[in-house]
């Protein structure tokens, strides 16, 4: 069983995937560190961190693939969080691999974002988002178009995705109740 977790910065994800690995016992990756130890490490790697995410996603995503799929070759449980799972090609995996994946995104709405964007989105990112992120990244105008647009790609590729409305906890324990339901289902 593979859980993937996506969506834009900033909205719980890697926080996810330790209370996960935490309660099923299941490792965790985060693309970043791919992304990173790539960068870092290989002398033929052709992208950088300040890379647009569509040009990461490009690059990273056939690596986050085989790694999907060795893990389910291989009966292998693993949760993979980032921003660089397109939901557009989650579902370009065989059938066999599709009923072994749990793939979600998280969002927020853009009345969260407006609401909570300065005490509760920019005060909680981690000490690495917050040098991740740039003045010109970190924006209310550019927050809200991001997560509008994964919103429409998952929509568009019937991809589960949670809005984040009101009351993030809340909402949160709802997700973690889905993903629940669906890890007993495949067990």
């Amino acid at each position: 069983m593979v859980i993937l977790i996506g969506g834009v910065s900033c909205t719980g994800k890697t926080l996810m995937a330790q209370k996960l690995l935490e309660k099923y016992k299941i490792p965790y990756l985060s693309i970043d560190h791919i992304k990173m130890g790539l960068i870092r490490g290989s002398k033929y790697c052709d992208f950088s961190a300040i890379d647009g995410d569509n040009e990461l996603i490009y690059k990273l995503w056939p690596i986050v693939k085989g790694i999907i799929m060795t893990n389910i070759e291989n009966g292998q449980h693993i949760i993979i969080e980032g921003c660089y799972l397109p939901p557009e090609h989650i579902s370009d995996f065989e059938p066999n691999y599709l009923k072994q994946i749990i793939a979600l995104y998280i969002g927020f709405s853009k009345d969260y974002i407006e609401k909570y964007f300065d005490s509760g989105i920019v005060e909680y990112r981690s000490e690495i988002e917050q040098k991740e992120c740039d003045d010109f990244y970190m924006n209310k105008d550019n927050f809200i178009k991001f997560h509008s647009q994964v919103k429409e790609l998952c929509k568009k590729n019937d991809a589960k995705f949670f809005e984040i409305n009101d009351d993030y906890a809340g909402e949160m324990s709802n997700v973690y109740k889905w993903i629940d339901e669906q890890v007993e289902a495949k067990q």
